[in-house]
């Protein structure tokens, strides 16, 4: 069969999107962004942090005693920027820092249980935007959504999304 004449619901027809179409999508890409951040941004807001507070709260809860390397690659930020987020954090008793058994140079994050509280109060409000919409969505959308996203990745941000997958299995 002509891909081109391909029935719109086999995907293929999606290959043949318009500038058009695109730049939609990317709009759209932005709004659902800033819908997804806001009732973070507005719990966060209040304690003077922001998204990189947030992004670095997530990310140490997802994987406790993760080495300040690895969170720096997985936020893809500098050593600098990613300093003094954790600075704050450790001052305002979120987040510690433990020197590595096997190596002193490293530094084992750890949220605290005011850092895990205030990451389960985060996470609830992304969960329960990203249900409402996967719920509304269905199921089949879910799936695509997923490959989309992940198909927008680079190899090596696949391979860390694919370790986080990992390790929660």
């Amino acid at each position: 069969m002509d891909r081109r004449t391909s029935s719109p619901s086999s995907g293929e027809a999606l290959l043949f999107l318009t500038d058009e179409q695109l730049r939609q999508g990317i709009e759209a890409m932005f709004f659902a962004y800033r819908g997804f951040t806001a009732d973070p941004d507005r719990i966060l807001a209040d304690m003077a942090y922001g998204r990189a507070h947030h992004r670095a709260i997530h990310f140490i809860g997802r994987a406790p005693g993760t080495t300040v390397n690895n969170l720096l690659n997985i936020l893809g930020v500098t050593k600098q920027s990613l300093n003094r987020v954790l600075r704050t954090l450790i001052a305002d008793g979120l987040v510690e820092s433990k020197v590595g058994r096997q190596d002193k140079r490293e530094r084992h994050l750890n949220l605290t249980q005011a850092g895990r509280t205030l990451e389960q109060t985060l996470s609830d409000a992304q969960r329960a935007r990203m249900r409402a919409a996967f719920r509304e969505a269905g199921p089949e959308a879910v799936a695509g959504f997923r490959t989309v996203l992940e198909a927008m990745m680079d190899s090596e941000m696949r391979s860390s999304f694919g370790r986080l997958k990992d390790s929660a299995a």
